[in-house]
């Protein structure tokens, strides 16, 4: 499944992807407001695309989608939706490399992909997770439709949850 935007392609991951999925996953300043450990190797890399996006693939119908930039080819980040297991809720999220911020991207994969998985899959609610500091992903939330909802704790951390749920016709 490819889906193209005015500037990214977007389509599932492969386990090549992982040495440019690496960034993603090992730079701190990249994973401040992810909540997650660094990653330090291709192969671990490796490990966390086959556990997560693509399992998600294959269990749920859906995952983070590998977003490739177009003027350059190259692997830039990732956006999309994803089950969460522990909230049975399904979140939209996005993570793209530095030089890529700023530029939109978020708002332009995610919309596209959000919109695709809530027709496809008939979702009915939409959830986004971020840290009240981290301004950036609270605004793209914002623009995809999600408002506050509450402020949650996961494993210790205080996240603030969005939501958008969709009126049923």
């Amino acid at each position: 499944m490819i889906i193209e935007t005015e500037r990214l392609i977007l389509r599932r991951f492969t386990p090549d992807d992982a040495e440019a999925y690496l960034p993603l996953v090992g730079d701190p300043e990249v994973n401040r407001y992810t909540g997650q450990s660094l990653v330090q190797t291709v192969e671990q890399a490796r490990q966390i695309l086959l556990d997560y996006p693509i399992r998600d693939y294959e269990v749920i119908g859906y995952g983070r989608m590998a977003c490739i930039e177009k003027s350059s080819g190259r692997l830039i980040g990732f956006s999309g939706m994803k089950y969460l297991a522990d909230l049975q809720e399904t979140d939209i999220g996005y993570r793209f490399v530095r030089d890529a911020w700023g530029k939109g991207y978020a708002t332009e994969s995610a919309a596209v992909l959000m919109r695709q998985c809530i027709d496809e899959f008939s979702l009915r609610r939409v959830i986004g997770l971020a840290y009240r500091q981290n301004t950036g992903s609270t605004k793209v939330l914002q623009k995809l439709g999600l408002a506050f909802e509450r402020e949650i704790d996961i494993d210790g951390d205080g996240l603030d949850l969005y939501a958008l749920t969709i009126a049923t016709e």
